[in-house]
């Protein structure tokens, strides 16, 4: 009997969505669970990707033209036929006890929502051990957790309106906690995010930063609450600071600073964070100025 469907959205990125499936393959945890891949409008090799793993594993797919990443996981729930959802991204590479701690953790308590350490590393070879600094308070973090259909289905799954990157998870997860989803934490269900220095371009970052801040201030009027605006950074003295450390000559010297990587790198990357945190602020600032208008 199937106890667990793992739900993955991918968009264009083959090369380590067969990483990621060869190690769900590998899980001491098989044939209790299935792996559901839902292609996000992808333009490259998933769908070849997907099927190779397809004939040694039980993968079902889906697709989803629109790249938005609630409707992608709406759209695994919906096929899923396990009473546990555990959710990863496709860049996680997954140790093989990692669904069978998350069916574990759930064994202990059905209400529960999951969620176990996430390790960045650069690269596939690379398997530090999870510690302490991995430790999250998050409620729901789609890169690794785990909860049940009906719960998710009782809550009404993601919001679609959520079409941009970021807090889609934990809106859904404000939603869970207030029907009496309890939180659980399992050390046992770690998994390793794949993280490529080379990747994270200030431009990458800087997009996303401002797509973030955008769905920041859609969750700040969705939820108006001090814990949802504390989270987001949707309070005065967080607009104070960005004002006073983003006046425009301080923006010049980040921008300086972000170029001099390989003279000083630890200035380059505290250069880099401001420049990020900025955008972020900026852009949640603007689509809050503009739904008050």
């Amino acid at each position: 009997m199937l106890e667990a469907s793992v739900v993955i959205a991918t968009r264009d990125r083959a090369g380590v969505l067969q990483q990621c499936l060869a190690a769900l393959g590998r899980q001491s945890a098989r044939g209790r669970f299935e792996i559901i891949v839902v292609d996000n409008g992808s333009a490259d090799d998933t769908q070849a990707v997907i099927a190779a793993a397809a004939r040694d594993n039980d993968i079902r797919t889906a697709f989803v033209d629109q790249p938005n990443r609630a409707k992608a996981r709406n759209a695994g729930i919906a096929l899923s036929r396990a009473g546990t959802i555990v959710f990863c991204d496709d860049d996680t590479l997954a140790p093989e006890g990692f669904v069978e701690a998350h069916l574990s953790a759930r064994a202990r308590d059905a209400r529960s929502v999951v969620s176990g350490p996430i390790v960045n590393v650069p690269d596939a070879a690379s398997h530090p051990p999870a510690g302490p600094k991995h430790y999250s308070r998050a409620f729901l973090c789609t890169c690794n957790a785990s909860v049940g259909r009906s719960q998710l289905e009782a809550a009404g799954g993601f919001d679609e309106t959520y079409e941009l990157y970021g807090w889609e998870d934990t809106d859904l997860g404000v939603r869970l906690r207030g029907q009496g989803a309890r939180r659980a934490w399992s050390w046992d269900a770690y998994l390793y995010h794949l993280k490529p220095p080379q990747e994270a371009t200030l431009e990458k970052r800087v997009a996303l930063a401002r797509e973030k801040g955008a769905m920041a201030a859609r969750f700040v009027r969705k939820s108006p609450t001090l814990a949802v605006r504390l989270a987001t950074g949707a309070y005065a003295a967080n607009f104070l600071r960005a004002s006073l450390v983003g006046i425009a000559p301080l923006r010049s010297l980040y921008q300086r600073m972000a170029g001099s990587a390989g003279r000083a790198p630890g200035l380059a990357a505290l250069a880099v964070d401001a420049l990020v945190d900025l955008e972020y602020v900026d852009a949640m600032r603007a689509a809050l100025r503009r739904a008050d208008a």
